[in-house]
């Protein structure tokens, strides 16, 4: 071979070929009842204790600290509550009313009471305060499609129906207006209170999508996805590709004591989020196909909401800590590398959901703390008005790249 066969690669840099627009959700949070997320987090814990001290709080109680940084800092468009594996169990009716009326019950998901004192009239409320679109995960665990309608109209309803009167007489006269929901909370793990098969969930998915958008047309659905490359995002999507807007995706570079033993770690926070890249190429490939086999030119171009996301060491942040735990900069390098995966499949994902908010595996630790994590966020943001352009590879033969 000499020297005019050998082919050499060029990559042609062509700012117009837009993948396509960055969308600002991908920016989105998570709170979840779990250790000092909500109570200690979002609102302030009764009294003063040596790790938390009196702190500016709003008429309702909030931390004024933790939303200026939710608001003001980071500009949080969505925050999904209240699960996480804390849905599963729970019974959203116990977190209306009176306060003092309310019931305190057992929590199955990670231990403890929960006293239902933080429900859905403080989350809208706190949602307002903070600026962000409420998101609301249906309980499909315990709960029932009842249940799920209940609370739809509770949310949404204008009608003169008993809960959206319940809501009014609670306070509330203009409805919520809550635009997503989501189908469950990881339904196919057996951490999962009600764990169902592949099978199973989507038939129970499509009967819930079906009654929730009777009672709402406007409201966007979010199907229960896996980490998109599994059996079960096959199986959901192909039952449910006509009847949701999104399809969940829950990945996260987690380490733990296999990881250290190698002394890999490093490298598996850094460049794990590649792994979410690759997940992300066969989902779209998978929704493809189910709108292919659906036989129906209506069949909705489902896109992705990778509603749980982020960098956890379950060495550190473990249940019994309340997964709190300190980051370094290698957890800031993986949280960079996470947001360069949403940005160039912007074309994909419409929605990211970091887990969580505060204190939970979070950008902010209090008092007052801010983590690196919190910084790359901080810096993203300042280039959110962009759109990723995709270069051109091609290969030339030698003689021909020296012509041009």
């Amino acid at each position: 071979m000499n020297d005019s066969d050998v082919l050499k690669a060029a990559i042609v840099i062509d700012p117009s070929r837009v993948i396509a627009p960055v969308d600002s959700r991908i920016y989105s949070g998570f709170i979840e009842h779990l250790g000092r997320c909500i109570y200690g987090g979002i609102i302030g814990s009764e009294g003063s204790t040596p790790d938390q001290p009196n702190v500016p709080l709003t008429r309702s109680g909030f931390r004024e600290d933790v939303l200026h940084v939710i608001r003001d800092e980071l500009c949080v468009p969505i925050v999904r509550w209240p699960g996480g594996n804390f849905v599963s169990s729970y019974r959203w009716k116990d977190g209306i009313g009176p306060k003092e009326t309310r019931p305190r019950r057992p929590e199955l998901a990670w231990g403890g009471e929960e006293s239902n004192h933080f429900g859905t009239d403080e989350f809208i409320e706190w949602c307002r305060n903070a600026n962000v679109e409420p998101y609301i995960c249906l309980n499909m665990g315990t709960g029932t499609l009842e249940d799920a309608l209940d609370w739809l109209e509770y949310c949404n309803s204008t009608s003169n129906t008993y809960w959206a009167s319940q809501r009014r007489k609670n306070g509330n006269v203009e409805p919520y207006r809550v635009k997503y929901w989501g189908l469950g909370n990881e339904m196919w793990g057996p951490w999962q209170v009600g764990q169902l098969t592949a099978k199973e969930y989507s038939m129970k998915a499509l009967q819930w999508a079906r009654a929730l958008k009777r009672l709402d047309p406007n409201i966007t659905l979010v199907s229960c996805g896996e980490t998109g490359i599994t059996a079960w995002d096959y199986t959901v999507l192909r039952e449910l590709i006509q009847e949701v807007d999104l399809h969940s995706v829950h990945l996260y570079t987690s380490l733990g004591d296999r990881d250290r033993a190698d002394g890999w770690e490093y490298e598996r926070n850094v460049f794990g989020p590649q792994a979410a890249e690759i997940s992300l190429e066969v989902v779209q490939r998978l929704i493809d196909l189910a709108r292919v086999e659906s036989g129906a030119s209506s069949a909705k171009n489902v896109k992705i909401a990778f509603d749980e996301w982020g960098s956890w060491d379950e060495t550190k942040g473990t249940p019994q800590n309340g997964l709190e735990q300190r980051f370094t900069l290698t957890d800031a390098l993986a949280i960079a590398s996470w947001l360069n995966v949403f940005i160039r499949k912007a074309d994909v994902v419409k929605m990211a959901n970091y887990a969580q908010a505060v204190n939970v595996i979070a950008p902010a630790e209090l008092t007052w703390i801010y983590v690196a994590d919190y910084y790359v966020f901080h810096w993203a943001l300042q280039a959110n008005d962009i759109s990723p352009f995709a270069p051109l590879f091609h290969l030339h033969a030698r003689d021909e790249l020296l012509a041009g």
